[in-house]
């Protein structure tokens, strides 16, 4: 494809290749939305609660009407931290699967049934359950956080 030329001088070059249609408007292209997101979180154990409370604090703040929704979250990460960390424990689903059931199946049905805005999960994913859980969440409208705690 040979590039139409711009007269010398001209102060916006660009601006000819835009309004041909060459070059994206800047903004006008929509990325594609991520819906799973990964953290990891390493070093004290203290620290690292702390920000997740600072992280889950802003997401069941949010407006959204849905759930916040924890997938088998560590045994220190129950109830009695959630209120102990001021979390609003009235907008936060903590869900233990059942068993003969896995983790992934149930962050699975949760994403995928729209009742949570974000399902947050806690295991070191393989590329097919982090194709798994995206499906779920696009399926339900949600967004996936996996962290990671620890070495």
């Amino acid at each position: 494809m040979a590039w139409p030329s711009v007269p010398l001088g001209s102060p916006r070059p660009a601006a000819g290749l835009l309004a041909q249609g060459l070059l994206p408007f800047p903004g006008s292209e929509t990325p594609a939305v991520e819906s799973l997101s990964e953290l990891s979180l390493r070093g004290n154990a203290g620290h690292c609660q702390l920000l997740l409370a600072c992280m889950l604090r802003e997401l069941a703040d949010a407006t959204e009407r849905r759930w916040l929704t924890l997938i088998a979250p560590p045994a220190p990460l129950g109830q009695q931290w959630l209120k102990e960390h001021e979390l609003n424990c009235e907008r936060i689903l903590l869900l233990q699967p059942r068993p003969g059931r896995t983790a992934l199946e149930l962050a699975c049905q949760a994403a995928s049934a729209g009742c949570s805005h974000t399902v947050v999960t806690f295991a070191d994913l393989e590329a097919q359950e982090r194709e798994r859980l995206r499906a779920a969440a696009v399926a339900g409208g949600a967004q996936i956080v996996n962290i990671r705690l620890g070495g």
